[in-house]
C-alpha cells in the first residue's frame, strides 16, 4: 500500500453517515466541537461556513464539500449576519439518521457524517490539516458528485444495507478530500502530509512503509529519494519535524501497537517483522518510545485501558 493507505488502515478509520439536513429560508446553526473529523456535502443551495478560529465565513456551494478534522465548533449558515439556533434544539427526540427539516425545508440539502480515528497516529494525518477543508474543482469532480447524490439517495430511499453503502462513499470523499488537499498543500508548511506531496520525500517514505523490516539506513533512505545523504537529512527534518531515522521509529512503534492490540504474534514475530535482531532490542526501542514495555501496552490495550498511544516524540 501507499504511505496514505498505510495510515488510514492503521487509524482504523470507522465513517459514520449522521444524516442529512433541508433548510428552507434564512437558517443559521450553531454546531458545537467534536471528536473525529466531520463532513459536510451540500446537494443542492449553498451556505456559508464559520469556524470559530477563522475570522471569514466560506461559502460552499452546491456539489462542494467541507471537512473539519480539528474538532473545532462551527456554524453553517444562508447569511453570516444570522443568529445561530444551537443544532440540538432542531434535532428531533429520536434521531434515525435520516434527512431532518428546518424552516420547511427546500432552498438547501446537505448530508453529514464524520469519521473516527485510532488516536495514537492520528496526529500524522491531523497536524498538517487545517481546521476546514473546502473541496471544491477536484480532480475528480465527477466521482465526487456521484457519491454526494448517492448518500442523499441511500438516506432518503431506505433501502436494505443503506447506512453501510453510505458509510462507504464517505470514506471515498475523505480519500477525495486528502488528495485534493496534498495537490494544493504550500512546500512551505511542515508535517507528514506534506512531505507526501515532494516527490522525492515521498519516495523515502513509500519504500520504507513498503518495507519495515529492512535494516535502513540514512544512506539507503536517502537513496530512494535520489538526493545526498545531507540534502536528504536536512529537508526531511524540516518538512516533516523529525529526523529521518525518528520517523522510522516511531512508525515502527505503532505498527508494533498494532499489532499488539489486534494480533496473536509474539514480542519475537512482532519485532522480527520490524527489523529488530531480538525481543531485547524491540522491547527496548519500544519502551523509549512508548514509555511501557509491549507486555504492559499489549495487555492494557486489549482491555480498552488505551485509546491512544502515547508517543516521546
Amino acid at each position: 500500500m501507499d504511505p496514505l493507505s498505510d495510515l488510514l488502515s492503521l487509524l482504523k478509520l470507522r465513517s459514520y453517515v449522521s444524516g442529512g439536513f433541508n433548510a428552507g429560508g434564512d437558517f443559521a446553526v450553531q454546531f458545537g466541537r467534536h471528536d473525529g473529523i466531520k463532513f459536510h456535502a451540500v446537494i443542492s443551495g449553498e451556505c456559508w461556513v464559520s469556524v470559530e478560529d477563522r475570522s471569514e465565513p466560506l461559502r460552499v456551494r452546491e456539489g462542494e464539500c467541507f471537512l473539519l478534522p480539528l474538532g473545532k465548533a462551527f456554524r453553517v449558515s444562508s447569511d453570516p449576519s444570522i443568529e445561530a439556533v444551537d443544532v440540538q434544539s432542531i434535532l428531533p427526540a429520536t434521531a434515525d439518521g435520516r434527512i431532518i427539516t428546518y424552516n420547511g425545508g427546500g432552498d438547501f440539502l446537505s448530508v453529514g457524517g464524520y469519521f473516527t480515528l485510532s488516536e495514537g497516529p492520528a496526529d500524522l494525518l491531523l497536524s498538517t490539516l487545517p481546521s476546514i477543508l473546502h473541496i471544491h474543482d477536484s480532480q475528480n469532480g465527477e466521482t465526487l458528485r456521484w457519491c454526494v447524490e448517492r448518500m442523499r439517495r441511500e438516506l432518503s430511499d431506505r433501502q436494505p444495507g443503506d447506512f453501510v453503502v453510505a458509510q462507504q462513499l464517505a470514506t471515498i470523499v475523505l480519500v477525495d478530500a486528502l488528495r485534493s488537499h496534498l495537490s494544493q498543500v504550500s512546500p512551505e508548511r511542515q508535517g507528514w502530509l506534506v512531505a507526501l506531496s515532494d516527490t522525492r520525500l515521498a519516495a523515502a517514505i513509500t519504500a520504507f512503509h513498503q518495507a519495515p523490516n529492512e535494516r535502513w539506513t540514512l544512506v539507503g533512505l536517502a537513496r530512494e529519494a535520489a538526493m545526498s545523504r545531507t540534502a536528504f537529512a536536512v529537508k526531511f527534518k524540516k518538512v516533516v519535524g523529525v529526523t529521518p531515522m525518528d520517523y522510522l521509529t516511531r512508525w515502527r512503534m505503532l505498527l508494533a501497537a498494532d499489532l499488539l492490540t489486534y494480533s496473536r504474534q509474539s514480542l519475537l514475530e512482532i519485532g522480527t517483522s520490524l527489523g529488530y535482531e531480538s525481543e531485547k532490542s524491540f522491547s527496548a526501542a519500544f519502551k523509549r518510545f512508548m514509555r511501557c514495555s509491549p507486555r504492559q501496552y499489549g495487555r492494557k490495550a486489549r482491555s480498552g485501558l488505551y485509546s491512544k498511544a502515547p508517543l516521546a516524540v
